[in-house]
This record gives structure tokens, sequence and C-alpha cells, in this order.
């Protein structure tokens, strides 16, 4: 199956997610805390079949002339993404290029399907970054792409003007003319995270409206905290392609996160966008890419377990009766089939008397639990860092209050509706979770 091939009859979806784990990804700081700094070779094949499984069709690397070990590495993800094109389709490597024709040879040699093209725009970009100005930036470009397309008509080419939305309009728009009719994408990047959403949908439409025959790319920092918003508005302003990191990493505060858009999509029933995707798939590639980075799925993510971790008595005790009370949002579609109560001081006795005699087995009544209720909450602020208030509860009940386990026949066990276990003993692989808490497994 030939690249140009399977691009030239491929057929865009109305969300094409361009990933960039391994390329913007790569940037986080988060790599750094743990002193692993880079992705290992194995670490990106495995994130690549992920993706590719996942749906997406587009990833983005680093131009390979950016060091000999970026080089091997594409070679091997170009290696790992051809032995799936039998099972899940072609999936398209883009690298990321300067307009400049080291990368571009080197991006060709490696046997890119696309080039990511992209010089800076901004008046702060071309005063302190090339220092080129609007008419050399212009010229430069539109003489690298003709000389592209010429030489290699098959390639996917997209051009951004870096910082785009620190760019006066006229002197993009004085950019993009040019060469409107030789890419097939312009890149609208919000390198500094500045944008607002009210300023994306007005420049997404300006472009759309310029340039009706180019498909656009929204690349959203997050700076602002605005990156999964401005990912929204832009689609719904004309965007087809969005540029995304799993968990949002990246650069500083990092970009949009892949499976954050694809949940509020669909919680905004905009299933048009989702095409394709395998979304049950979303939470284990989150936990896959926090493995990666050595720590849980963060707590602002929200395909998460987190966002299904409670820890209020009240909320606890509804929990219990329906898990609806306190999560409105479909995440069972998303893969997080799961919800966490976390055993602590603020945990009530309704909590306790159900982990205690469902769970546990322990022979318990309301009165009793309330009693170690108290007894709980008075020392568990106590406790050493790093012990468990579930293995407190427990001492309390077994030494202080002399609980007994009931003794139930065989076939009964594990006959309960909604089924408590102590998260440290039951994690499951793959599954991040609290010593300190227990999982919720209900029927949704």
């Amino acid at each position: 199956m030939s690249v140009s091939l399977s691009y030239k009859y491929y057929q865009p979806r109305k969300l094409e997610i361009i990933d960039t784990t391994l390329r913007e990804g790569s940037q986080t700081s988060l790599l750094h805390d743990h002193y692993k700094y880079f992705f290992s070779t194995a670490d990106k094949i495995e994130i690549v079949r992920a993706l590719i499984l996942f749906g997406v069709k587009f990833i983005e690397l680093f131009a390979p002339n950016v060091s000999p070990q970026e080089a091997a590495d594409f070679a091997a993800i170009k290696e790992a993404r051809d032995e799936l094109v039998v099972q899940s389709g072609y999936a398209f490597l883009l690298a990321h290029v300067r307009c400049h024709p080291a990368d571009v040879e080197a991006a060709v040699n490696a046997g890119a399907d696309g080039l990511n093209m992209y010089m800076g725009t901004s008046e702060v970009s071309r005063s302190y970054n090339h220092g080129q100005g609007l008419d050399e930036i212009s010229r430069r470009s539109l003489k690298l792409i003709e000389e592209v397309r010429r030489n290699y008509p098959d390639l996917i080419l997209r051009f951004s003007g870096e910082d785009a939305f620190r760019t006066d309009e006229d002197d993009l728009f004085s950019v993009y003319d040019g060469i409107a009719g030789s890419v097939a994408r312009f890149g609208t990047p919000d390198t500094v995270g500045v944008a607002t959403p009210g300023a994306v949908v007005r420049r997404i439409r300006l472009l759309r409206e310029r340039y009706p025959n180019v498909d656009l790319e929204g690349h959203f920092h997050d700076d602002r905290g605005y990156a999964l918003i401005n990912s929204m508005e832009s689609l719904r302003a004309g965007v087809r392609y969005v540029q995304t990191t799993l968990l949002g990493i990246g650069e500083r505060s990092g970009i949009t996160s892949m499976t954050a858009l694809l949940f509020n999509l669909f919680v905004d029933k905009q299933y048009e966008y989702l095409d394709g995707y395998h979304l049950r798939g979303s939470y284990p590639i989150n936990v896959l890419m926090a493995d990666k980075l050595r720590k849980l799925v963060p707590s602002k993510e929200p395909v998460s377990l987190t966002n299904r971790t409670h820890a209020a008595g009240v909320h606890q005790k509804a929990m219990i009766n329906s898990a609806s009370t306190y999560e409105a949002n479909p995440l069972d579609q998303f893969g997080v089939t799961e919800s966490e109560i976390l055993l602590g001081p603020l945990s009530g006795w309704n909590v306790i008397h159900y982990f205690l005699k469902e769970i546990l087995g322990f022979d318990i009544d309301e009165n009793t639990a309330r009693a170690i209720t108290s007894s709980f909450k008075k020392q568990v602020y106590n406790i050493p860092f790093g012990e468990s208030p579930t293995a407190l509860l427990i001492n309390i009940a077994e030494h202080e209050f002399g609980l007994r386990l009931i003794n139930v026949p065989e076939q009964f066990r594990g006959m309960i509706e909604q089924n408590l276990t102590e998260a440290s003993k039951t994690a499951e692989v793959g599954e991040v979770t609290h010593a300190s808490g227990v999982i919720l497994r209900s029927k949704r």
C-alpha cells in the first residue's frame, strides 16, 4: 500500500486529531520531574500503536535531523506503523519542520507522509527568533513549498504562521495568500496561549472565508486555561484538524488533551465529530501516558478515575445508593467504569458501616458503626505519613470493638449489588488508585 494512494483516497472526517504527544508532548517539564527527560524508543512505539488503535490517523513527530536518536526513532515508529496498516488502516506520520531545506530533506529521506512546516510570523518572532521580515518570510516560504510540491507531489503539506494569534491579521494574510494553492492545511497556532474563545472564533471565520479550499488546523496552548474551550470553538467556527496530546502535556502548561476534547464533544452531543475514535479506550490510553510520565492521571483530566472519586461523607452515602447523585457525566463510555471512595477523616458512618459489613464481612450493627466512626475520626488525623486510613479503621474494628467476621457460606460470598473493595488490594493492571481508598463498582 503506497502512501500516495492512501492519502489520495482518504476521506477526512469532520474532526481529525493530529496527535503531537511525541513532538509537543516531549517538551513537557513533567519528564524532568522524575529525571526521565525523554521518551524511549519503546515508549514511543507503544504510544503510537495505542494512538493508531484508538483511531488517530495523523501523528506528528520531530524532524529527524533534531538528533540522531530522533532519526532512529522515526524509522522505528514508521516500521511499527506499517505493521498496523492491515489491522487499523493507514495512519500518516507528519514531520514538524522549519521552513528550511535541511529539515525538509531529513523528513523526506526518513519517509514522512507529510510536512508540518512553520515559520514565526508575529512581530516578536520576527524580531527575536529568526529575524526575517514579512516579505522575506513570504518569499522564502513560497520558494521552498513550491519546490517541495514540485519534487514530492504526494506529500501532505501544512504551513503555520507560528504565534499566529499575536500576528496581525493583514500580516498573516500577506504570507498565507501566496501559498494557499500549494498546501493542504493552514495552521493557526496559539503558540503562547494568549487567544480567547472569542478571538479564536473571529480569526477562524476570517481564515475560512478567505481560504475556502484550504483546511484549517488548530493548536492551542493552555497558558490561560483556554486550550480546551478554544479547540471546541475552533471546530464550530470551521477547523477540521486539531492538534492534541495525551493528558494535554506540552511546553509550559501544555495544549489540548485529546480525550478531554472528545469527551466534551460527546457530552455536548456533537457526535458527528467522534466518527472512528475508540472512545472506550480513552481512560486506558490516559493511564498508559501517565505511566510513561511516572505519575497518576492528573486530577484535572476529565477522563480519569479522579473524576469519580469521593471523600465527603454526604457524597459517599449517596454514592452507595446511586452513583448518579454526584456523577453526572457518562464517563463509562470513555472507559472509566468504576468510582472510588476514599476512607478518611471526612467519611461518614454510612460508608464505614457498609465497608465493614458488606465488604469485609464483619458482624456489625448501625450503632456500633457510629461508635467506630467516632473513634476513627479522632485518630485518623494523627496517623503517620504513608499509612492507610483503611488499615486504621480495621484495627479499630478488630481491637477496640472486638468485631468478628460473619461466617458466610461459600456460595453466597461476593454476591453484593455494589461491590466496594480495598483499592490497595484490588488494583488491576493499569488502574490508578489510592492506597487509602475503596473502589465502588456499581451497576450503571
